[in-house]
């Protein structure tokens, strides 16, 4: 029975390395076993030309925006189309998930009807096509703890989630940042538990450059990034894994303990979140960090003054 529908959109297969590690994705997300139906999304070089290989479900037809990048919003509704699957995952092209991904989203469908699972990732450097026959996740279990770094909590690689979330999700653009940090923010906005998977549930981060982004830039500084914040409600929406609510402790999903910084960080959104006013959510975040407020209300207004000029 068809439990998860996992998707991504990969970036071109041109590059030798991209191309490998994307390929070890395909391969892994396949050894995960049948209850997984892998959807690909995109028209980038060479997709068609490995899904058809492998005999993964490609759907080309994705809408971009201006600059011909992927929107968050066609990826998701075109996986949402392909079946009724109980439960949906996007996951970066890079990412490769342990077998722990199932019986693990079995565990919180008997506990929630409605939640956001999210989590760290290892970093690990991988430059050669990976075996998923025999004992591959233990090999792979024993490479993280000699190599692997875990990362920061900044940035989230996958997102799973039953059906009956996310129906609709802005224009976002694929690969910038500041899309994954609205899903966080949506979740807590809807009341759905965030769950920080960390501690349950390891996933692979394949390292690779950035030179399949325009100029080389890293995401966090292409001018799309400023338009996926900007389209998701702004800075105020820029929530982060330390937001989560639950996480899975001796073996059970249980909230979170509040610390005394994760106490006040719940004051300070409160106003976002529970009463759904930006306006006040702003006044908030001003009372709790005014030298930051003050630099937005500065940069702002030098911004309004620039295209003021413009335009005289």
């Amino acid at each position: 029975m068809l439990l998860l529908t996992l998707f991504t959109a990969p970036k071109p297969f041109v590059d030798p390395h991209i191309s490998l590690i994307q390929t070890n994705m395909l391969r892994n997300w396949q050894a995960l076993g049948p209850e997984i139906e892998i959807v690909v999304i995109g028209d980038e070089p060479g997709i068609a030309e490995i899904c058809s290989k492998q005999g993964i479900r490609h759907l080309p037809e994705v809408h971009t925006n201006p600059l011909g990048t992927p929107l968050i919003s066609s990826i998701f509704d075109l996986a949402r189309s392909v079946n009724e699957s109980p439960y949906l995952a996007y996951a970066n092209a890079d990412i490769l998930f342990l077998p722990q991904l199932l019986p693990l989203i079995h565990r919180l469908g008997e506990e929630k009807k409605r939640f956001l699972a999210v989590g760290q990732r290892y970093d690990l450097d991988i430059h050669e096509p990976l075996d998923f026959s025999g004992d591959w996740a233990d090999a792979l279990e024993q490479r993280i703890q000699q190599e692997g770094a875990l990362h920061g909590q900044s940035g989230s690689d996958y997102f799973i989630y039953p059906r009956a979330c996310f129906e609709h999700i802005p224009d976002f653009t694929v690969g910038r940042a500041g899309w994954d940090n609205w899903m966080i923010y949506k979740a807590r906005r809807e009341h759905w538990p965030v769950i920080d998977l960390t501690g349950a549930l390891t996933i692979i981060h394949q390292n690779h450059d950035y030179a399949h982004l325009p100029g080389g830039i890293v995401h966090f500084h292409q001018p799309e990034t400023a338009d996926n914040v900007r389209i998701g409600g702004g800075r105020r929406t820029i929530f982060r894994l330390s937001d989560a609510t639950h996480h899975i402790y001796d073996g059970k999903l249980r909230r979170i303990p509040l610390t005394w910084a994760s106490f006040w960080r719940e004051v300070e959104i409160f106003p976002l979140i529970w009463l759904r006013s930006r306006l006040l959510g702003w006044f908030s975040f001003a009372i709790f960090h005014p030298v930051k407020a003050f630099n937005e209300v500065k940069g702002w207004l030098a911004y309004k003054l620039k295209q003021l000029s413009k335009k005289t």
